[in-house]
């Protein structure tokens, strides 16, 4: 073990307590088990939802005839529905499952209002709940993890002050002067969770569930992925190393391996992370300055994030006979085994010799899963096997169900990742490829139907990690039929000190982890330093973003026609970003300047290529072609795993929006003129009706308000304004 300082091992709380002496009154309390039971529910709840939602988009790539030809069933509205279910939905109940038990715990202190954590449970439900149907419905963003709209992104806000309340109340009127390590990776991820989302949710009202960002082009790329990224760094990873801290030694039932370690862990992870973001966007129009900083602190973060991962491992030296035995303990293992894998690729996928073949392929989507179903999944499994049955007062029903369960999940991981990673090598390989006459090799049609057996093998590999999760709903419900509740727990401490007496040389971090309001501020400041030295320069010196003349603002039309691209979720699969490679620019056209989106709210640069990159399509194909694409994608193009979308031909565009919609523009600083707003109709007709002719041309009869009319509009839209310069 080591010899750093290092809490002793309480049968609740892993650290010291002062021990009642003479004249010190012992306090009867009670903890809350009964919020923690309901967060553990909802975990299972929507685990199950957000994996099926999962699964079945995981098969309308394969089989696109599984997106039944309805809207809210295509792999565009059920991706951001399944990766919204999982990460906030799952994974969210499943924090706040382990920090209301932990943290009563380690403060020795009931929550601090019943009433905020029901406030908090119900709001967060409904958050989930209305937010799934909403994305359904087609109300998105179009921002990857940031989808739900304006409402929504307001109701998150409140209902996370309230969490941050009743965690800081607690804390306050703890009986434990020591703030154990599990609490700093609390306070860390409220207070950055709450600065990501605030800054990124900044949007422009059109209507009740309409907005645009406030973002545009190279800027809302940044801010997005400042955000996305440290989504997965401050509400994936730090709330659950909080965890992992608290719940590994209490399995394990041996204190944390090296608690310097845990100091290390922590302010560097919280201070490096948030500078990673700009790594998503190498090769693009971002500024290298922006995206050299990302790499950068990229390889940096593998120190702290191995240091934390072996910190949990070593942890357990001295209990490996019982891992064998012990489903519990399993789960930890692989969980922080794929946190170690998950935090070494990511780093080496910043790197831009590796970003090169990585990107827009399935190795994105492979490196994701590590994490979200290995380390994400298998913590929150071991720690609910061990959890339920103490709050419930019983045994778990079956050992061996348990043991099942973790060998089913980890052999349906194994199916998942590995044939991405074969999908993804082949898919970059065969863009890539050159004749020995300097033409592509391969049509993009034949990199995505060669891959379709793989992305099978991943639906496999996802049955199976949904049916381990069946079967250990089935093993908790079991045993939460032969236990009881503990709805409030007693337990007895002695009250804290107005002063707490030296008893000696104290460590120099012992200041900060006595004190939750400091420790809080200066995690606010650690994380702040990345996003305002990377954003301010972004935004406020113009030569970082250089504005094209020939490059102009959206129609009318064209902006019914773009939202319509942004409700279907076309950026799940298509990008539009020309990287400057040789391949690239063969494929698809000239490379993408920054100066090309500075109209474009929010950006739409994508982050997979399941079909082609969609940046200088315009002109490309004529008005017919788009039409028969969206009615049947098989018959303009042979094999396309794309769906198809019916009501695009049915459903008509609301003329009557148009005003707030280039209102709302004006005031976004796109230029429009003076009083645009009210004419804005009339050239709406005007080319709608020029786009109805041509398509009569070709014997198609069509309404200019059809849906289909705009989306065909702005397609055509794409890359001409570059064109036009070059010409």
């Amino acid at each position: 073990m080591s010899s750093d300082i290092n809490p002793s091992l309480e049968s609740d709380a892993l650290i010291p307590f002062a021990q009642p002496g003479a004249g010190v009154q012992v306090e009867t309390f009670f903890y809350d088990n009964k919020i923690v039971r309901n967060f553990a529910y909802a975990c299972l709840f929507w685990g199950l939802i957000g994996m099926l939602a999962g699964l079945w988009a995981a098969l309308s790539i394969a089989y696109p005839d599984v997106n039944l030809g309805w809207a809210p069933t295509t792999f565009g509205r059920m991706r951001p529905v399944h990766t919204n279910a999982v990460i906030f939905a799952f994974v969210g109940n499943a924090i706040f499952c382990g920090v209301y038990y932990s943290l009563q715990r380690l403060t020795k202190a009931r929550m601090f209002s019943d009433k905020l954590s029901k406030i908090h449970f119900w709001g967060w439900q409904a958050i989930i709940l209305f937010g799934a149907l909403s994305l359904w419905m087609g109300f998105t963003q179009g921002k990857e993890y940031a989808e739900l709209e304006w409402p929504f992104d307001i109701a998150i806000t409140l209902i996370w002050v309230v969490f941050g309340a009743n965690m800081m109340g607690t804390i306050l009127k703890r009986r434990v002067a020591h703030l154990y390590v599990a609490i700093w990776f609390y306070l860390g991820t409220w207070v950055a969770v709450a600065m990501l989302h605030i800054v990124n949710s900044f949007a422009i009202p059109v209507s009740f569930m309409k907005s645009y960002s406030w973002y545009a082009g190279v800027q809302d790329a940044l801010v997005q992925w400042w955000y996305g990224h440290n989504a997965v760094a401050f509400f994936l990873t730090t709330p659950f190393l909080g965890l992992m801290y608290y719940f590994v030694p209490k399995a394990a039932m041996r204190p944390v391996y090296s608690y310097r370690w845990s100091i290390i862990h922590f302010w560097a992870l919280i201070f490096l992370y948030i500078w990673a973001g700009p790594h998503h966007l190498l090769y693009t129009a971002l500024p290298q300055w922006a995206q050299s900083l990302g790499t950068v602190f990229s390889i940096m973060l593998i120190a702290p994030s191995w240091g934390g991962m072996l910190n949990g491992l070593l942890t357990l030296r001295g209990a490996w006979d019982r891992v064998r035995e012990d489903a519990v303990l399993k789960f930890f293992v692989v969980a922080l085994t794929c946190y170690g894998m998950a935090t070494f690729e990511g780093p080496m996928l910043s790197l831009k010799s590796v970003n090169a073949i990585s990107h827009y392929t399935d190795w994105t989507i492979a490196h994701v899963h590590v994490g979200a179903l290995g380390w994400n999944g298998f913590l929150a499994f071991g720690m609910l096997y061990w959890l339920i049955p103490r709050i419930f007062n019983t045994s778990l029903y079956s050992k061996k169900w348990a043991n099942t369960h973790f060998w089913i999940g980890t052999l349906g991981i194994v199916f998942y990742v590995i044939p991405l990673y074969w999908a993804a090598f082949t898919q970059s390989l065969m863009w890539k490829q050159f004749t020995a006459d300097g033409i592509l090799q391969y049509q993009f049609m034949e990199t995505v139907t060669t891959i379709q057996p793989m992305y099978v093998l991943r639906a496999l590999g996802g049955t199976l990690y949904i049916t381990g999760l069946i079967l250990m709903l089935v093993n908790l419900y079991k045993t939460v039929k032969t236990g009881k509740l503990i709805e409030n727990e007693e337990a007895q401490a002695p009250a804290l000190p107005k002063k707490t007496i030296s008893t000696g040389k104290e460590h120099w971090h012992g200041w900060i982890e006595k004190r939750p309001v400091q420790m809080t501020i200066l995690a606010l400041i650690a994380v702040g330093i990345g996003g305002i030295v990377e954003m301010v320069p972004t935004f406020l010196v113009k030569s970082n973003v250089p504005t094209i003349s020939s490059v102009k603002p959206y129609t009318p039309l064209e902006l019914y026609g773009r939202n319509i691209y942004v409700r279907e979720g076309c950026y799940t699969c298509h990008s539009q970003m020309i990287r400057p490679f040789r391949d690239e620019v063969a494929r698809y056209g000239e490379y993408s300047k920054a100066g090309e989106f500075v109209y474009d709210h929010p950006f739409q640069w994508g982050s997979k290529r399941t079909g082609p990159d969609l940046a200088r399509v315009g002109g490309k194909y004529p008005d017919s072609w788009h039409y028969n694409h969206m009615l049947d994608p098989t018959s303009m193009t042979s094999g396309s795993l794309m769906p198809r979308y019916p009501w695009l031909f049915t459903d008509r565009i609301d003329k009557t929006k148009t005003y707030d919609m280039i209102k709302a523009m004006q005031r976004l600083g796109v230029p429009y003129a003076k009083g645009y707003e009210n004419m804005a109709n009339d050239d709406l007709d005007k080319q709608a009706t020029k786009i109805q002719a041509d398509l009569k041309k070709d014997k198609i009869e069509v309404k200019k308000s059809d849906e289909i009319v705009a989306l065909i509009a702005y397609l055509q839209r794409l890359g001409t304004d570059i064109k036009k310069q070059q010409q």
